[in-house]
This record gives C-alpha cells, structure tokens and sequence, in this order.
C-alpha cells in the first residue's frame, strides 16, 4: 500500500497521541524524496513558522522568499540559510509579483495579513505552485469564491492553515468520542474566545520607517494614517485588514467543529455585537460578539470578548460539543469528555514533540503545542499534492468557514440574518447584503472577482 494511504488512514485511525508522535519523528523517512522547491511570501513571525514545519517534515530548498519589511525580509533570509540543508540563502524580493513571474517553485507558503491572502495565492496558483495559505482564506466573500475557482481552474493543490483537522488530540477524540458514538445526538454547541487580544491602542500618526514599504503593505485594503508598525498583532486590531476576532479565532474553531461533526453550509447565520467596552481605542473590530450558525436540528454559537474573564477557565478559547450521552470540551491544549450516567471522564492534553525536534525549544514566538499539528497539516499538504488529492483543509473547506465567519460580520452590520447560497453565489431575499459579499479594492489593485 502506498504511502499516502498508510499515512492518511492511520492519521485518521491514531487512537493515542504517542502513536501520532512517533510518526512525527518518522515523517521526513516515510515522504518521498523530491526535493521540493518552495517560496514564502509573508516572512513575519507564523510565516516562518508555517516554513520551518514544513522544512521538518519534507525534503524542501527554499528558493525565494518576499516581505514588504526589509529588515524582516533579511533576518528571515538569514535564519532559513541556517536551517536548510543546503545551507544556500534564499532570494529576497520586496514585490511577490517579481517572485512569482521566475515560475520556478513547486509550493510557496503564505503568511501574510488577511487582506493580501487572496491576490497572492491565485496568482502563485497562476504561476503554477500549490499553495499553502493561512486562514482565513479572505476578507470578504467574493475573494473566497475566487481562491476556489483559480484553483480547481489551474488544478493546484491548496490547503488552508487550519490545523485543528490536523490535530493529533482533537483526532482522537473525533475518532473515539465523536465518530464511536459516545455523545450521542448532538444538538448544540458552543464555541467561544476569551482572550484579551484586542490591541487597545490609539496612537497618532508617526513617519513611515525606510525599511517598510506601507503602501505595499497596504495594497489593495484602504490606506490609513501610519501610527504604529502593523506587524503580527497591530494588524488584526482593524477591520480594513482582517475579519475580527471571529475570522481570526472564530474560523478555528467553526472549522473544527464543522470537521468533527460532517458539516458543510450554515442554513443561516445571524449576529450581534460591537465595540461595547473598548471605545478609547483605534481599533475597528469588536470587543463583544454573538453569532448563530444555524443546520437542520442544530444549532452552533460562537461567542468573543476581548475584557472579562472566561466562564471555564480551562477553556478560554475552543468548543464544546453537547450531546444527549455526554459533552466534549476540545482546544488547542486539551480535551475533556464528560459522559451522562454511567461511564467515565476522558481527558487527554496536547501532544508535543520536544524531543523528535529539538530546535522547536529555541525557535522565537513558536506555538509548542500547535507545531505536531502544523506538522502534520504540511505532511497532508505535501502527501495530497503527490497523489493529486483533495488535503484535509482543501480551499473549499477553508472557503466554507471563513465565508461562514465573514457572514456573521455582515449579519451584525446589517442586523439581520443572512442565508448564504453557495451555488448562486448570492444572500437569498438580500440584494443589499449581496453587494457587501465583495470589498471595494484601493486603485490601482483589481478584485479577483470585479
């Protein structure tokens, strides 16, 4: 039996998180050995992240790599001619446009801020790589529709960094729990975010440094005044970049949750919030958030506030799944099932894999007990595009979550409830709420879909 499927079936099969280190310790073994010719674009903290996972796992030679930040650009530079095996320094380029147009990478990753997600993975799509490209796959709905098309239309493998599908506790308790049939009939769930992340911050405008070309940054979203260097958190903080908290945090968990239950499309999505608390501060996205995804004999609710305290401490950001037979509480960290009656609590932590890699324990800004799963979301990725298969976070499934988050923004903007028709591409009675489906771009940038 080929790799691919031994590696699939038993990823979906693993019942113990030992089971699922120990092939993290073996993956570079058991992939084949094509050396594969990658580029970044977006060298900031989970861009190189996301390309030292994948340096882990698979025979890679990074080509060329692109930031609009030049200091960020070169200290990427530096650190991947470290890690690479070939120990060659990668080409560095300011405008992805010029990266692309060498036509000579097989996978480019991207991490760059939401608002450049979509121009920058149809056209390495275009360009002729696969493409890994962080969630969510958009800022607004149109552009997902595009990302979907350009990559079924060039027949490129896309997979949308939403690993909780590649999570090896959340695995099993999919497997064990969920699929064995312990909760039962499942009617509810919660989803939440608690987390005081927020920035709060209302500077005034400062000049631009020389090493950061801001209208690069900027592209196609609204220019605002320079106040603060927009990198890792400053960014999400507004709107024009980003879909809250709930297409930053949110989209995880819906996507998790839509993963573990068989769940496509929303019947409808309804929502209510705002800026109720933090009013002092710059930022555009809201402090407090409600929002209902509705399916038949469902019903799921995502929940945020960036102030207060969480109701479960242990659980400040994750979902719990109510059934009729028990109750499963999943996170990044843990999970917690709790049966009705007779049986016994199960609770299992995260896997972390110290020991089969070392070098995650000096790596600046690593997410230790995310990094199995992003390594197993790249193996995915990179296992899908030599089978020519459909990856666990395929575009569509990326397309469906976050066009479902961004919904529930636009469901609070207009303050009524939206029913989303994927086929006709329209919000069904709402001509109105349709035209919101695409964001005006800033010339001289042209929408996908425009």
């Amino acid at each position: 039996m080929s790799f691919t499927m031994n590696r699939r079936g038993f990823l979906q099969a693993a019942a113990a998180s030992a089971a699922l280190s120990a092939l993290g310790a073996d993956a570079v073994d058991v992939v084949s050995q094509k050396t594969w010719r990658a580029g970044l674009i977006g060298s900031g903290w989970y861009g190189k992240s996301d390309l030292f996972r994948l340096m882990q796992v698979a025979p890679v030679e990074v080509i060329s790599i692109c930031d609009v930040d030049a200091q960020m650009l070169q200290g990427a530079a530096d650190l991947i001619s470290q890690r690479q095996k070939s120990g060659k320094t990668p080409r560095t380029y300011r405008d992805y446009r010029e990266m692309l147009a060498e036509k000579d990478l097989d996978i480019v990753l991207i991490g760059t801020p939401d608002h450049w997600h979509a121009l920058t993975m149809i056209a390495a799509v275009e360009a002729g790589a696969h493409v890994y490209v962080q969630k969510p796959t958009s800022v607004d709905v149109r552009e997902s529709e595009a990302m979907l098309d350009a990559a079924r239309r060039h027949n490129r493998v896309v997979q949308v960094g939403m690993q909780r599908r590649s999570t090896p506790h959340l695995i099993e308790a999919k497997k064990n729990i969920v699929d064995a049939g312990l909760l039962g009939k499942v009617a509810y769930v919660d989803m939440c975010c608690y987390y005081h992340m927020r920035a709060n911050e209302a500077p005034e405008p400062i000049p631009v440094p020389e090493f950061l070309d801001y209208d690069m940054w900027t592209g196609p979203a609204p220019l605002r005044p320079y106040d603060h260097l927009p990198h890792r958190g400053w960014w999400r903080a507004f709107m024009e970049y980003s879909n809250g908290i709930v297409g930053d945090m949110g989209v995880h968990m819906f996507d998790a949750v839509r993963w573990m239950l068989g769940l496509g499309w929303p019947r409808s999505i309804a929502s209510s919030g705002g800026i109720y608390m933090q009013k002092g501060s710059a930022a555009t996205t809201s402090d407090t958030q409600a929002a209902t995804f509705t399916y038949d004999d469902l019903t799921v609710v995502w929940q945020h506030r960036s102030w207060g305290d969480a109701p479960d401490p242990a659980y400040p950001w994750g979902f719990i799944l109510y059934g009729d037979k028990g109750t499963l509480k999943g996170s990044i960290n843990s999970y917690d099932f709790i049966p009705r009656g007779k049986g016994e609590p199960i609770h299992k932590d995260a896997v972390f894999e110290r020991e089969q890699y070392p070098e995650d324990l000096t790596e600046e800004g690593i997410e230790l007990q995310a990094a199995p799963a992003t390594r197993r979301h790249m193996l995915d990725f990179v296992t899908a595009i030599e089978s020519a298969a459909r990856p666990v976070a395929d575009i569509e499934e990326g397309y469906i979550s976050s066009a479902s988050c961004i919904l529930a923004n636009l469901a609070m903007k207009t303050g009524r409830t939206l029913v989303y028709d994927p086929v006709k591409r329209e919000i069904s009675g709402d001509p109105e709420a349709t035209k919101l489906l695409l964001r005006p771009y800033r010339s001289p940038w042209k929408h996908p879909a425009a």
